[in-house]
């Protein structure tokens, strides 16, 4: 579901090679099963057996024993159940969805309107409408219990706004780190040492398609950089229009 077309395609083509070459050995062990096809010897029944695991079957060559006529059933049945398969495989890659959003290699801390805070920039490469879109961000961190037990545990961090109303261009997600947030008090070197994890979450709508869109992002502890922001991506063209320059888009900048 997920391999490029060619990937795809190319592993098809083997399995039905392979699959051809096991039906046509499977001829060959019987006495003459196949009409016409012992001429060609091996190459004669592989390619019957193309033309029966297509279900093709031109009529020059065709079985004439009883182990000719079993094999050719279960290859029949085998060669519409991976037709089935195929065309099942090939509507799901077409019809599914896939989100183009962008997210910045490295989440920041620093202050934001005199607070510290925790920034993710996110961004929707097709520039399409992204219609109720929303965010949800979690941190997995490995604790111990009282009875010395080791869990891996995870906390949503609240985010400043979860739902954009129209997600077009560029998303900047804010979790304040106040007393009530998972990452009060903890340093770089506290996460590192509960080996902690960054899982966002990202959904909406295609306005396009009217399709449902999800895509996920997971940071380490070390993708984190601490005391540094953003760098401005926006500018303004002589014509008045907001411009974007995505080419900056992953760039982070130490705070003075």
């Amino acid at each position: 579901m997920t391999v490029y077309w060619p990937v795809f395609f190319g592993s098809a083509a083997a399995i039905f090679v392979a699959l051809n070459a096991v039906f046509g050995f499977l001829y060959s062990l019987g006495h003459e099963p196949i009409a016409n096809a012992a001429e060609n010897g091996p190459l004669g029944y592989f390619y019957f057996s193309i033309e029966t695991l297509a279900t093709v079957g031109y009529g020059d060559m065709h079985p004439q024993t009883n182990y000719g006529h079993l094999v050719a059933t279960v290859e029949i049945f085998t060669g519409m159940s991976f037709l089935a398969v195929m065309t099942g495989l090939i509507f799901a890659r077409f019809s599914r969805p896939r989100a183009r959003f962008v997210f910045a290699d490295h989440p920041v801390i620093t202050r934001h309107e005199g607070r510290l805070t925790l920034m993710i920039r996110i961004a929707n490469a097709r520039h399409n409408t992204i219609s109720r879109a929303s965010a949800r961000l979690w941190i997995i961190r490995a604790e111990v219990t009282n009875e010395g037990d080791q869990l891996r545990r995870f906390y949503e961090l609240q985010l400043d706004r979860v739902e954009h109303p129209m997600f077009v261009l560029s998303w900047m997600l804010f979790h304040v780190i106040d007393k009530g947030s998972p990452l009060h008090g903890l340093t770089e070197s506290d996460l590192a040492e509960r080996d902690a994890l960054l899982v966002l979450n990202v959904s909406g709508i295609d306005d396009n398609s009217a399709q449902q869109l999800s895509a996920r992002q997971v940071y380490s502890w070390r993708d984190i950089r601490w005391q540094h922001r953003y760098q401005d991506i926006t500018s303004v063209s002589p014509q008045g229009r907001l411009l974007l320059d995505y080419t900056k888009f992953h760039h982070v900048v130490a705070d003075e």
